[in-house]
């Protein structure tokens, strides 16, 4: 589990191809310094296992389901990507609840800048954006965000100098790919109203 707040930025040192998978090998002597085999760091949004650390630099797999249906299946040598460490009991809860499990891969549709500070909107389908609301929370990237307007094909996120500075987002341009993964409790709710004909399928008798 994790909080959407990026520990950091970082590079990936190489791009080691794995049939059917890929070995990501990630350069950040922070992170590599404090972790051990077998944690779990988020990857861009995406939860993944430390399965070597060889002195600044931190190496992870990625099996053929997690590229196709994320955007780690894009990186190449030099891509950045967001890096958080899962939580501990007792730390404390500054985003919203992540599980670093990908829902849908969207797009940046539009991008507003306005000195520092930038809105963007992004397209998602229909099916993601039923468990969305404005004022709620969405992971871009594994960045926790605030909705600010939810339609029905595309949402909003109004972002600070510091998360554009901080993340992998203050690079993004208009048709970036993006990992979304909507709010874990919104997920509950629409499963509990889907079988009553609210927010989903209605179930099948």
């Amino acid at each position: 589990m994790f909080t959407g707040l990026i520990e950091t930025q970082a590079a990936l040192d190489a791009v080691i191809e794995e049939p059917p998978g890929r070995r990501l090998v990630v350069r950040c002597a922070a992170l590599a310094a404090a972790a051990r085999l077998g944690d779990s760091i988020a990857v861009s949004g995406c939860c993944l296992t430390v399965v070597e650390i060889d002195g600044e630099t931190l190496a992870f797999q990625a099996g053929p389901e997690t590229l196709a249906k994320t955007t780690l299946g894009d990186l190449r040598a030099g891509s950045s990507v967001n890096l958080e460490r899962s939580l501990h009991v007792g730390d404390a809860l500054g985003g919203h609840f992540v599980t670093g499990h990908v829902d849908e891969v969207g797009w940046l549709d539009q991008r507003h800048d306005a000195g520092e500070w930038s809105t963007f909107v992004f397209h998602a389908s229909p099916r993601l954006t039923r468990q969305m609301a404005s004022k709620g929370s969405i992971a871009v990237d594994g960045v926790s965000l605030t909705l600010v307007d939810v339609q029905a094909d595309r949402f909003s996120v109004a972002l600070i100098p510091h998360t554009l500075a901080a993340t992998t987002l203050g690079a993004l341009r208009t048709g970036g790919r993006v990992n979304l993964e909507s709010d874990l409790l919104a997920k509950y709710v629409e499963k509990q109203l889907a079988p009553r004909g609210f927010g989903g399928e209605p179930a099948k008798g």
